[in-house]
């Protein structure tokens, strides 16, 4: 019952933040210069024919009640249909976001089998070369921008050596690169977080005595040190995932993946409102979702939170 009541007062803190964003997104694509119906329009057209449109789409309706309605559509699951697709909002984004999960799981997965053992690595061997290097090149991760990264990785193993195919989406060749550009910075991220995490786990007062009973220090490490300093690595990961789903916007357009991110850019292009504010809304949501995801596993992980949850 403390856990339900815990993930209900989380969900009842969200709904205020979603309200914030939408208001915020709203306005902000409100304010962007440009008529969509106009640039929907292939060919010269009188204003009287736009005008008519843009009656039929209910744009000259008040801001107040184009608002209020995109709200109740978005709480029954409805965004509206996309103005130079025609089709419902909803349905286009349930139809490419199983391309962007593909793409973030494939990621995440990069991240934690390179970031766990090189944060690992770097606190045993701490101030030693193989330190400086995991280092160095989680810090290359987490400061390189994905664009450069996507084109340069594209460069060396798609058009010189080629390896894997530039762009596109249809096979498990397709994901490498991909997955590769957008976990390596997210690598990083869990690479310096375990290495100092481990770190300070070491310091403490039983990791010397297991050492002072003529324990290995592998088992030391292995067995004590490891698993009570990836407490905040658990945490990140989980928090990584739902950021990986909605941020891979750049990843999809560099490497032509028909993802919610790309929906997103090209939406922006042709100022599709509907389905801009569905795919932004709906990353929103995955991220809010992942935070809630990664304060149960940090509860059922620590016991003290258990025993603060206990206590409330």
């Amino acid at each position: 019952m403390n856990m339900l009541r815990y993930i209900a007062k989380r969900i009842v803190i969200s709904i205020p933040v979603l309200i914030g964003i939408t208001a915020i997104l709203f306005v902000m694509l409100n304010v962007i210069p440009g008529d969509p119906v106009a640039l929907m329009m292939k060919e010269h057209v009188s204003e009287d024919v736009i005008a008519r449109v843009r009656a039929q789409m209910h744009l000259d309706d008040p801001a107040i009640v184009r608002y209020f309605r995109f709200v109740v559509g978005a709480i029954q699951g409805d965004f509206g249909i996309s103005y130079k697709l025609k089709r419902p909002v909803t349905g286009l984004i349930l139809q490419a976001f199983p391309n962007t999960m593909i793409l973030a799981v494939s990621a995440a997965l990069f991240s934690w089998i390179i970031g766990i053992p090189a944060g690992i690595f770097s606190a045993v061997k701490q101030y030693s070369w193989t330190d400086n290097f995991f280092m160095g090149f989680s810090l290359l991760g987490v400061s390189m921008p994905i664009f450069w990264s996507a084109l340069l990785m594209q460069y060396i193993f798609a058009l010189k050596l080629r390896w894997l195919p530039v762009s596109g989406f249809y096979g498990w060749k397709y994901v490498i690169m991909p997955a590769i550009v957008l976990g390596w910075s997210s690598a990083g991220v869990i690479a310096r977080l375990t290495r100092s995490s481990l770190l300070e786990v070491m310091r403490h007062d039983y990791i010397r005595t297991a050492r002072a009973k003529g324990v290995k220090e592998l088992p030391v490490i292995m067995g004590h040190a490891l698993k009570n300093s990836l407490l905040p690595v658990v945490t990140i990961m989980a928090i990584q995932v739902a950021s990986l789903l909605s941020g891979a916007v750049i990843t999809e357009s560099v490497f032509g993946i028909p993802g919610v991110g790309r929906i997103a850019v090209n939406a922006i292009q042709s100022r599709d409102m509907p389905l801009l504010q569905g795919s932004i809304l709906f990353a929103t949501v995955l991220v809010i979702a992942g935070n809630l995801v990664a304060d149960i596993l940090y509860s059922f992980l620590d016991p003290r939170i258990r025993y603060e949850m206990q206590e409330s």
